[in-house]
C-alpha cells in the first residue's frame, strides 16, 4: 500500500486541472465520441408514431402542454421527454439534427454527472487505501467515460425516440448526487433537490422507479448508514429508512401509471403465452446476456428477437441461469474483502428487474437501451480498481476507452436511417422474423416494392402469427400492378392474427376501395375507427367513403374529427370544406 501511495504523486502532479474541469472533459469527450450520430435521421421504428406522424408536441403553447402531460402514446407516460421535443420543434422544427444534438448533449451531460457522483462514492469507498486526489479524480473520469463512451449507450443516444433514456438518466444521477450531498453535509435543501430530481426522473421514465432501491444499498456500502455497525433497526437507521418514504411514494406512484400506461398501450404479454417458468427463464437469461454485452460489446443489434415457446432447459436458458448463480454466489463469497464487488451487482440487477421478462411486453428478448442505467454500478467499480491499482489499471483502461470509442463509432453508422439500421439487424439475424418485416417496410418507403416484397415473404414464413409482418407485406404489394387484390388477402391475414389492428382495417378499407367495393370498405374503415379512435386517417377515409355514397352530412362529422385527431391533416381539411360548399 506504501509503493501504491508513492505512485500516486506522479498522477496526481499530472492532474494538476482544476477539480470542476473534469466535468467538462468527460462531456466533451463524450459528446466526441457520439459526434456522427448528429448525421442521422428520424428512424421509423417509433419515431413516426412520436414524432414524424404527430403533431401535438410541436410548440409549447397551452394545448401542446396539455397534451404532454395527459397523454399516454404509445404506452408511456413521459411529460418532460414530450417538453423537451416540444423545444426542439421551437428550435429546430422537423430537421432531425437538431434532436440528435440534444440526445447527444443530454448523454453528455450526464456523464459529466457521473463524474461528480463517482469521486463522491469513490472518495468513501476508497477511504482506507490512501488515494490523492489525483487518483479520486483519475478514478471517476474513467468511470464518467467507460459509460459515456460503451458502444451499449449508442441505442439510447442516437435513436431519437430514446430521449427517455438520456434525459431520465441525466435526471437519475443527479438525483445520486444531490443525495449524496445530503448525507455529506446534513442540508434538507439537498434532500429536497434529490427528491425533485427523482420526480423529473420518473417523468422522463418510469424505468427509474427502481432508484429508492438503489439508494437504500449506497446506504449500506459504501456510506454504512444501513447494515453493520450502524445496524438495521437503530434510531440512526430508522431515520435513514424515513428519508427514503418521499422517493417509495413518488416511484409507488410512478409504477402504478406506468402500467396503466401500459395496458392504454400495447399491454403486457399474457401468462398463457409466457408463464412463470418462462419468465424465470428469460430473466435470468437477460441479467447474464446484459453483463456479457458489458463486458464483450459484440454484435450489438437493435432487435433480439424472442422466440417463441421459451424452453426454460434450453442450453442458453440453462446456461445463463448457471452465469447468474455463478456470479452471484462470488460476489457473497467476496463480501467482506470486495464489499464493492456485491454493491455493483446488485446494483445492476435491481435496475434492470423492471424490464427483465417478469412483467413482459414486446416481442424482444433483451434491448440494449436497457443497460443505460444498469451499468452505472459496474463503471463505478472499474474506476474503483483505477484508484487503488494506480498506473498499470489506468493504463488498461485508457486501452479499453480507445477501443469503447472504435466500437462506437462502428456502431453508430446502423442508426442513420431505417435501411441501415434493418440490414444490420438482417445481417446478424436472418431469421428474424420481425427484424425482415421492418426491412421490408423500409424498402417499401424507399419505394423498391420487388425488393420489400420478397423480404417480407420471409417474414410471413419464419414469424405467420406478427400481424405487423402481414400488414406491412399488404403495403409492398398493393403499389404493384395487378397485385391489390393479393394485398387485400395479406391485410385480412393480419387481421385474422390481431382483429383489432387498426392500421390493417384502414390498409384493407382502401385496397377494397379501389377495387371498387364500397360497401365494403365502408366496413373495414368504421373497424378502422373503433379499433384505432386516434387515428385521423382512418376517420378521413370513412368521411370519403361515406361521401362517395351521398352521405355527405356524416362525411362532414368524419372529417371533423380527424382534423381534431389532427389539426394538421390538410387533406382533410380540403375534404371539409368540400363538403361543406355541397351542404350549402
Amino acid at each position: 500500500m506504501d509503493d501504491h501511495s508513492d505512485q500516486l504523486s506522479g498522477p496526481g502532479r499530472a492532474s494538476a486541472a482544476p477539480p470542476d474541469v473534469l466535468p467538462l472533459v468527460a462531456f466533451v469527450a463524450t459528446a466526441l465520441a457520439f459526434l456522427p450520430a448528429l448525421g442521422g435521421g428520424f428512424i421509423d421504428w417509433d419515431d413516426g408514431s412520436l414524432l414524424l406522424r404527430n403533431p401535438w408536441y410541436r410548440g409549447l403553447g397551452l394545448a401542446n402542454l396539455a397534451w404532454m402531460f395527459s397523454t399516454v402514446r404509445m404506452g408511456h407516460w413521459m411529460p418532460l421527454n414530450w417538453l423537451s421535443f416540444g423545444l426542439d420543434y421551437v428550435i429546430w422544427g422537423m430537421n432531425p439534427l437538431g434532436y440528435h444534438l440534444t440526445n447527444v448533449a443530454l448523454h453528455a451531460a450526464a456523464a459529466a454527472v457521473l463524474y461528480v457522483v463517482a469521486k463522491r462514492v469513490l472518495r468513501v469507498a476508497l477511504s482506507d487505501c490512501r488515494a490523492t486526489n489525483g487518483w479520486l479524480r483519475a478514478g471517476a473520469l474513467v468511470a464518467a467515460l467507460a459509460f459515456g463512451f460503451h458502444p451499449l449507450r449508442v441505442e439510447s443516444v442516437a435513436w431519437i425516440t430514446e430521449r427517455r433514456d438520456v434525459l431520465s438518466g441525466l435526471f437519475y444521477l443527479l438525483t445520486i448526487s444531490t443525495y449524496l450531498r445530503y448525507v455529506e453535509r446534513r442540508s434538507r435543501g439537498a434532500y429536497w433537490a434529490s427528491v425533485g430530481c427523482f420526480a423529473l426522473a420518473l417523468m422522463s421514465k418510469s424505468i427509474t422507479a427502481s432508484l429508492p432501491a438503489v439508494l437504500l444499498l449506497l446506504d449500506v456500502y459504501p456510506l454504512g448508514r444501513l447494515g453493520g455497525h450502524a445496524g438495521w433497526l437503530t434510531r440512526e437507521a430508522l431515520r435513514v429508512w424515513r428519508e427514503k418514504l418521499p422517493f417509495v411514494a413518488l416511484a409507488g406512484a410512478a409504477a402504478v401509471v406506468a402500467f396503466w400506461a401500459l395496458a392504454q398501450g400495447s399491454g403486457l404479454t399474457p401468462l398463457r403465452t409466457l408463464g412463470f417458468g418462462a419468465r424465470a427463464a428469460l430473466s435470468l437469461y437477460a441479467l447474464a446476456f446484459y453483463l456479457g454485452k458489458t463486458l464483450w460489446p459484440a454484435h450489438l443489434s437493435p432487435l433480439y428477437e424472442l422466440v417463441l415457446p421459451v424452453r426454460p432447459l434450453e442450453a442458453r436458458f440453462a446456461l445463463g441461469a448457471l452465469g447468474v448463480v455463478a456470479v452471484t454466489a462470488t460476489a457473497l463469497l467476496f463480501r467482506r474483502r470486495w464489499p464493492a464487488l456485491l454493491a455493483a451487482w446488485l446494483a445492476f440487477a435491481l435496475t434492470l428487474l423492471p424490464v427483465l421478462g417478469v412483467a413482459h411486453n414486446g416481442y424482444q428478448l433483451a434491448a440494449d437501451r436497457y443497460t443505460y442505467l444498469a451499468s452505472l454500478g459496474l463503471a463505478l467499480l472499474l474506476g474503483g480498481l483505477v484508484t487503488r491499482w494506480g498506473r498499470p489499471a489506468l493504463v488498461a483502461a485508457l486501452l479499453g476507452l480507445t477501443a469503447l470509442v472504435a466500437l462506437s463509432w462502428m456502431q453508430i453508422p446502423a442508426w442513420q436511417s431505417d435501411l441501415t439500421l434493418w440490414r444490420h439487424a438482417v445481417a446478424l439475424d436472418a431469421a428474424s422474423g420481425v427484424a425482415r418485416s421492418n426491412l421490408g417496410a423500409a424498402l417499401t418507403a424507399d419505394r423498391r416494392y420487388e425488393d420489400a416484397t420478397r423480404e417480407l415473404e420471409q417474414a410471413v414464413a419464419l414469424r405467420p402469427g406478427y400481424a405487423e409482418a402481414w400488414n406491412n407485406l399488404g403495403l409492398a404489394l398493393a403499389p404493384q400492378a395487378g397485385r391489390l387484390p393479393e394485398a387485400a388477402d395479406a391485410f385480412r391475414r393480419a387481421l385474422a392474427v390481431r382483429p383489432r389492428f387498426g392500421e390493417a382495417w384502414n390498409n384493407l378499407g382502401v385496397a377494397l376501395a379501389t377495387q371498387g367495393e364500397t360497401e365494403r370498405a365502408l366496413v373495414a374503415f368504421a373497424q378502422a375507427t373503433v379499433t384505432d379512435p386516434s387515428s385521423a386517417e382512418a376517420r378521413n377515409n370513412l368521411g370519403l367513403a361515406l361521401a362517395g355514397q351521398g352521405r355527405v352530412r356524416e362525411a362532414a362529422v368524419e372529417f371533423q374529427r380527424a382534423l381534431a385527431l389532427n389539426p394538421d391533416f390538410l387533406q382533410a381539411r380540403r375534404n371539409l370544406d368540400q363538403a361543406e360548399r355541397l351542404l350549402r
